[in-house]
């Protein structure tokens, strides 16, 4: 698909990520004024509740789906207003647009610089997957060995646990590093300390926009979900190799789960699908795919000392990941779960077959045994003052389809005298 090109200069731009291709939407504020609804195109926002407040460009004739600060409303209208609304909205964005819709667009939008970006959608529920493999073979193969890499069920079922829905934070939240028990194998009991190895997953998130309440198939999934974020589940590698066993993680995932601002439709994305990955085993046929659900988007991953310069640790692909967002989010429904509108599903890691594409700095230190040069020194883990950064961008002809970066800095753990109870016996 070509560049579609907008009235909107700066959304013509090689290097803008909004384009009027893309049209993510979003949750912005200017100054001290109200949360709004928000679509992104070139160096602007368009104010999505204005307009439906004007009656210039509505989802719903009969009520106020954008009057709220998230997209949870829209999103339950379902595919064809998703798409009638997408239409429109074009449209009045595309070069040529009647002058009525240029002066709508120019009265009910913002520069971007100006805005302060929010939390885009209502986490109703959050899960996340272990569904890529190369990840899970180098996890596994550091813990088990290269023969026992992958569990027995790893190949037949999008492994995954529940999260916390109250932990996820939109780009640009600071994350403090968590206390909790560590078990070295030289000490016989464990200790309530800082975290030591904190570290990050590279990971897209799935939005449901579509609920329900009984299985699902894979193509009905596929129509359930709304759009896609660029999602860190920062992770307490310490913390996790003492509490997981026998029933996964627990406080290891719950610090934060940071998520990129803006919400990148399917339908933008449907340019970029990409063939699935080769299976030994065939998969039992509920999660089979009559399509691709993978997208070729090109992924990184950046860490940043305080007051230092950037670099880059690891560069990706969406593509890599063996399990897609509508299978994984069949499977979840297998059992009778309702999904609701808002849930959010991680995919897990994404790691490519070499050592630049791992999406984890437990993986590129291999386990802190090998430490990783940096501007300015060398990490294994992350250090307090570190700023990590994911990005994305599907790439068209001559345009990018992107999320905006997805940004957490890391803060010192709560002093131990902030803590309500004592650390040591």
């Amino acid at each position: 698909m070509p560049l579609l090109r907008s009235w909107i200069e700066t959304a013509n731009s090689a290097e803008t990520e909004f384009p009027l291709n893309n049209l993510p939407y979003g949750v912005f504020s200017v100054g001290d004024g109200d949360l709004r609804c928000g679509v992104a195109i070139g160096d602007r926002i368009v104010d999505a509740t204005g307009l439906e407040a004007a009656g210039l460009l509505r989802a719903d004739p009969d009520a106020d789906v954008l009057d709220a600060p998230f997209w949870n409303d829209f999103m339950e209208l379902g595919t064809t207003v998703w798409a009638s609304y997408r239409a429109a909205l074009t449209e009045m964005l595309a070069e040529g647009a009647s002058e009525d819709a240029q002066d709508a667009i120019t009265t009910y939008s913002v520069p971007m610089a100006d805005a302060t970006l929010h939390m885009p959608f209502r986490v109703a529920e959050y899960t996340d997957f272990y569904a890529g493999r190369h990840h899970a073979t180098n996890v596994g193969t550091m813990f088990r060995g290269a023969e026992n890499a992958l569990p027995p069920n790893w190949l037949h079922i999008p492994i995954g646990y529940n999260g916390r829905a109250s932990s996820v934070v939109v780009s640009g939240t600071e994350v403090r590093r968590p206390w909790g028990q560590l078990k070295s194998p030289d000490h016989e009991v464990p200790a309530f300390l800082p975290c030591r190895r904190f570290d990050i997953e590279l990971e897209m998130g799935a939005i449901v926009g579509t609920g329900s309440d009984r299985p699902v198939s894979v193509d009905e999934a596929e129509d359930m979900i709304f759009g896609y974020v660029l999602l860190n589940d920062w992770s307490a590698r310490d913390i996790q190799a003492w509490e997981y066993q026998p029933l996964g993680p627990f406080q290891a995932k719950a610090t934060a789960t940071s998520i990129s601002p803006w919400i990148v439709t399917k339908a933008a994305l449907e340019p970029f699908r990409t063939s699935t990955p080769e299976r030994e085993k065939e998969l039992l046929p509920y999660l089979t795919e009559n399509k691709p659900g993978l997208y070729d988007i090109p992924l990184s991953v950046t860490i940043q000392p305080e007051n230092g310069s950037e670099t880059v640790l690891a560069q990706t692909n969406y593509s890599e990941m063996y399990y897609s967002s509508a299978q994984q989010l069949a499977h979840h429904t297998t059992a009778g779960s309702p999904m609701n509108a808002g849930d959010l599903l991680g995919s897990g890691t994404i790691s490519g077959p070499t050592k630049p594409e791992r999406g984890s700095l437990l993986e590129l230190s291999w386990g802190g045994k090998e430490p990783i040069e940096i501007e300015g020194g060398t990490r294994t883990f992350i250090e307090d003052g570190d700023t990590l950064t994911l990005k994305g961008a599907a790439q068209g002809d001559g345009f990018r389809v992107g999320f905006g970066d997805c940004t957490g800095k890391v803060i010192p753990a709560l002093d131990a005298s902030d803590l309500p109870y004592k650390t040591e016996r």
